[in-house]
């Protein structure tokens, strides 16, 4: 399987959208309904779901762990401190970029990748890896780009309202807890978590129709060149560093260098800032990668 093969849904389902909100098919009072369920509930479902059947036992390579989020911790606070020296008075804005340079499209385009190109077993060594992910930027993000100028509480209030955060921590707590779930909820469940990916993705291309890609375009590509080539050369270099194998340098690295996930998208709506750059670099992210994955695997393989 090629990149471009692993792409093309995903862009498929991104013009779809554009298209049904172009035409006025899909009118803003539909959108905005469509779009509170997919915020507010299958994607923390989702999300729950991947917490809660993540194997956690098996997230014991201090190495391995370190090769990859000290990097995206580099990344994420170099792009952050960069936007914000450029206007102050924009933390939030800021978080947001640090959020768009780092967060990967690890399960739609990453995992297919490795899978393809590396076999299974690499494929299993992500879902060790990407446990904590969404997790620590989106508290990163929402720590940032809170008011500053209230209480701690205050600050500290999305972390514990938001459906993501909620879901996600839902889902360690009851994995580590070795909470069981029915069989009948678990599978409906799932049934509820199946539009979530898909949703997310058509929802988004509806919501381009609002935003001006062409003022928004300079700044996505910034950010997509940042999420592409600098983010995975960092992983690549601190991998090499602490002379992790080939393989494993290889997984890490083709997870640093998947497209900036929808997800980032959604904290940026639901945080009411930098919605159209994030947007417009999840989609300009993706539309290059299969160029940019193209060389990694040249590089790597």
């Amino acid at each position: 399987m090629t990149p471009i093969e692993v792409l093309f849904p995903l862009i498929f389902l991104v013009l779809t959208g554009y298209l049904c909100g172009k035409t006025g098919f899909i009118a803003t009072t539909q959108l905005e309904g469509l779009r509170r369920f997919i915020f507010y509930i299958a994607i923390p479902v989702f999300l729950f779901l991947n917490m809660y059947q993540a194997d956690l036992d098996k997230v014991a390579s201090p190495q391995l762990l370190l090769a990859f989020y000290i990097p995206v911790l580099m990344c994420y606070l170099l792009t952050l401190t960069t936007k914000w020296l450029n206007n102050k008075k924009a933390m939030a804005e800021a978080a947001m970029w640090g959020l768009g340079g780092t967060y990967s499209n690890t399960v739609l385009v990453g995992l297919p990748v490795i899978i393809a190109a590396l076999g299974s077993e690499a494929g299993s060594l992500v879902f060790m890896i990407i446990t904590f992910h969404s997790a620590l930027l989106f508290a990163l993000s929402f720590l940032f780009s809170s008011n500053r100028s209230g209480s701690l509480i205050e600050t500290l209030k999305p972390l514990f309202v938001n459906p993501i955060v909620l879901s996600i921590s839902a889902g360690l707590l009851f994995n580590a807890l070795y909470i069981p779930l029915p069989k009948l909820l678990f599978s409906g469940l799932e049934w509820l978590a199946k539009p979530a990916i898909s949703g997310a993705l058509f929802v988004l291309g509806v919501s381009l129709v609002q935003y001006s890609i062409k003022q928004a375009w300079k700044r996505a590509l910034l950010l997509s060149i940042t999420k592409l080539w600098v983010l995975p050369m960092m992983v690549f270099g601190f991998a090499n560093w602490l002379q992790l194998s080939e393989i494993h340098t290889a997984v890490l690295t083709l997870m640093a260098a998947s497209p900036l996930g929808v997800n980032a998208y959604l904290v940026a709506r639901q945080q009411q800032c930098a919605q159209d750059t994030l947007a417009a670099s999840v989609v300009i992210s993706t539309m290059l990668s299969p160029f940019s994955i193209s060389a990694w695997l040249y590089l790597l393989i």
